[in-house]
């Protein structure tokens, strides 16, 4: 079993601390923000803890917040399915006993569930609701002065970009700590490798090479009981304006991992190809299986992604950062460097899902806030952009992806069962417009 490592990484400004500090302080806590008094930091306090979306993710987060510090305890939780959230306390309650012993008042059920736990007195939120929602959920409980934990990514869409920027920038106002989802930033491995990347010792970055190619996932057959938007949020995965398509859902985790490997640089313009030739079944709704793009940095520099999930074919996650001086490689428990400064990872190893937790807590009792916001939201606008040159066919710019107003989905207090919404057409590149 890997050992468990708690991992602090408070600080406004990590691409600046990652550059100075390199690999023999990177994780020193002196060198961190001390931050600034918070309305929040009782060191005796119990810290009530909501959970938003009950599903496998949101469950799991719940048994990482509690984990985190011995003085939280699960208050509330919310769900638009009472199924999900009945099973997902039943869980909670088995690993954390009398810490997760959520009263009946305090279980929300329906589409304002999230705003009534919100209102019922939490201090931490933790967002694993589908993404299509998450600006709306995270602009509330920022807006009601909560820290919160959101799960990647942080929206579907520019419009929900843009969004979470603006309830970011808030947060660091009110110094409310908010830590994504985005967990390769806090697995000790990578940081380490990023600490070399960022540091020259792979000389001036070249190209960047991403690939994640997977199996197929879940899927719930429908229920002679579910009406057609209980269906689709059943499978939410499968609707563009709920999961963004599989590249925003799942490989936002590859270009977040090139946007710290640029030091948050962000590409000028991006193009390439995806379709669907799997998921040709209407089950699969309207979301690609394949995806080739190219993001353009200027002055040759480029990044190349491809991704696809299908049954039957190989598998591969992996990213590789070609240097004047090397290369850098990242796959499985792989963290190495070959060149002039050959170098592999051989230090601690750590559960960075838990070490999200603990180090948005530690900095919630210190004071001193996290937040990943534009983080976040950035390495979130490359998956959308890359979705969006895709599903056009277009070439299309940062500037033109971030001002964006095209939306996927209904606002979300249209929301209802009794809402009829077939969302966009499967998109033909060529003809489909996304800016």
């Amino acid at each position: 079993m890997a050992k468990k490592v708690i991992v602090s990484l408070e600080g406004s400004d990590r691409r600046s601390f990652i550059k100075k500090a390199g690999a023999a302080t990177l994780f020193s806590a002196a060198t961190l923000n001390a931050g600034f008094a918070n309305p929040f930091l009782m060191q005796n306090k119990v810290l009530k803890v909501g959970l938003v979306g009950c599903g496998g993710r949101g469950t799991g987060a719940a048994v990482q917040a509690l984990n985190a510090d011995p003085d939280t305890v699960l208050h509330a939780m919310a769900d638009v399915f009472e199924d999900r959230l009945t099973s997902s306390l039943e869980l909670l309650k088995k690993e954390h006993g009398l810490r997760a012993e959520v009263k009946k008042e305090m279980q929300f059920v329906g589409f304002d569930a999230y705003q009534k736990l919100i209102d019922s007195g939490v201090d931490v939120v933790l967002l694993a609701a589908p993404p299509g929602f998450r600006p709306k959920h995270f602009s509330a409980a920022i807006d009601a002065g909560k820290h919160v934990f959101y799960e990647k990514p942080v929206a579907v869409d520019a419009p929900g970009i843009r969004k979470v920027l603006e309830a970011a920038k808030k947060a660091k106002e009110k110094n409310l700590s908010i830590v994504s989802g985005l967990c390769f930033r806090y697995d000790l491995p990578k940081q380490a490798l990023m600490a070399k990347v960022l540091g020259g010792e792979i000389g001036e970055i070249k190209s960047i090479t991403s690939v994640r190619n997977g199996g197929e996932l879940w899927y719930k057959e429908r229920q002679p009981d579910w009406n057609d938007m209980q269906y689709k949020m059943r499978n939410w995965y499968y609707y563009n304006w709920l999961s963004g398509d599989f590249i925003v859902e799942m490989f936002v985790h590859s270009t977040d991992m090139i946007s710290w490997a640029m030091g948050e640089r962000m590409p000028l313009s991006a193009s390439g190809v995806g379709g669907r030739q799997w998921r040709t079944d209407k089950k699969y709704g309207n979301i690609y299986d394949h995806f080739a793009v190219e993001f353009d940095y200027g002055d040759g520099l480029k990044g190349n992604v491809t991704t696809r999930q299908l049954s039957g074919g190989s598998s591969r996650n992996s990213v590789e950062i070609a240097g004047t001086l090397g290369n850098a490689f990242y796959q499985g428990d792989r963290h190495e460097i070959w060149g002039k400064n050959t170098w592999k990872y051989e230090g601690e190893t750590n559960d960075m899902y838990q070490s999200e937790h603990d180090a948005l807590f530690k900095s919630i009792r210190k004071g001193s806030a996290i937040n990943d916001g534009e983080m976040a939201a950035n390495s979130t606008l490359m998956a959308i952009i890359s979705r969006d040159v895709a599903y056009s066919g277009q070439t299309i710019s940062w500037e033109e992806a971030m001002n964006s107003n095209v939306s996927l989905g209904p606002e979300n207090d249209a929301y209802s069962w009794d809402l009829k919404y077939d969302g966009p057409e499967i998109a033909v590149p060529g003809i489909t417009k996304m800016i």
